[in-house]
């Protein structure tokens, strides 16, 4: 028996003050994995998340999460999903646990189940020692992680999660990112919507480039590098003048040290022949490095291309 994708779009479109932010956006995330939704502020990465998680009606397009469509079994899908945004929803003047069982007890929970199941995601998101203390007093990372504790309460089976880890720190995004890795382990399918690129890499299995309202890149991160470039070919230039003349050829800028980051197989033919094509008296090319593609390669090619809507 096939099952059904956990989340499936298929041309969705929306526009605000005549300003496209979505045209025709196609998505499919399989049961069971982490998709992140990569690109930059106003690409429509949260209109996109509102719309599968039934909080905005797209003009046109249709969408179905965990089998149900978000219009016509709306009540359906809001009881699948759970939906963490970008700032913690929590009662600041409630502990840790209290705000554990009170979201228990609207799912439906009783007192007693609702008591051992705030126990458990307690003790699972690292919060047992502080389940006594007022919210208001966690520290960033540990009211994000209340957070999306109070997300599972009810089991969800799609998690969306958009931009979780927005204002933390790198020590508290971290820790957040094990959290979600061990969500992702028991079985719930996550949507991810971030514009950090290590955090895309480092958690999901599929990864979505938004810009400008249209999916122009999908698919593994290590498939992404090798569609923009296997390898990038860092040329640091002699003089400003140089640098400014070969700019328009690379993916990658660091004015500072005068460097130009160019995509490449990485093959010595096709190194040779770039260094010729690009610095043919050979005297703009001080020096050079062949190093593998990152997702900023990607990213910065990718939505270079034309302005994010905003």
């Amino acid at each position: 028996m096939t099952r059904h994708p956990a989340i499936e779009a298929t041309g969705l479109r929306k526009t605000y003050d005549d300003v496209p932010v979505l045209d025709g956006i196609d998505l499919r995330v399989e049961p069971g994995t982490v998709h992140a939704l990569l690109g930059p502020n106003g690409a429509g990465k949260t209109t996109t998340v509102r719309i599968l998680a039934t909080l905005t009606r797209a003009d046109a397009g249709t969408a179905r999460v965990a089998g149900y469509d978000v219009i016509t079994e709306r009540a359906r899908v809001r009881r699948a999903l759970s939906l963490t945004g970008q700032f913690a929803a929590v009662d600041a003047m409630q502990t840790g646990e209290e705000n554990l069982r009170m979201m228990a007890r609207l799912t439906g929970l009783s007192r007693s189940a609702a008591a051992r199941r705030a126990d458990e995601l307690l003790e699972r998101f690292g919060l047992g020692d502080a389940r006594g203390r007022l919210a208001g007093t966690y520290s960033g990372g540990m009211r994000r992680r209340l957070d999306l504790a109070a997300g599972l309460v009810g089991d969800p089976e799609v998690v969306f999660l958009d931009e979780p880890t927005t204002g933390l720190d790198p020590r508290s995004r971290r820790e957040l990112w094990q959290v979600v890795a061990e969500v992702a382990a028991r079985g719930a399918t996550i949507l991810l919507t971030t514009q950090y690129l290590e955090e895309a890499d480092r958690l999901a299995d599929r990864i979505g480039v938004l810009n400008a309202g249209r999916l122009v890149a999908e698919g593994t991160a290590d498939e992404l590098k090798t569609r923009v470039a296997g390898h990038r070919l860092d040329l640091v230039l002699a003089d400003r003048a140089a640098y400014r003349r070969l700019a328009p050829h690379a993916v990658h800028e660091a004015p500072e040290t005068l460097t130009l980051g160019i995509p490449t197989d990485g093959t010595a033919a096709h190194v040779r022949a770039l260094l010729d094509e690009l610095d043919p008296a050979r005297t703009d090319i001080a020096r050079f490095t062949l190093h593998s593609a990152t997702l900023d390669d990607v990213f910065l090619a990718l939505t270079a291309k034309e302005p994010a809507h905003a």
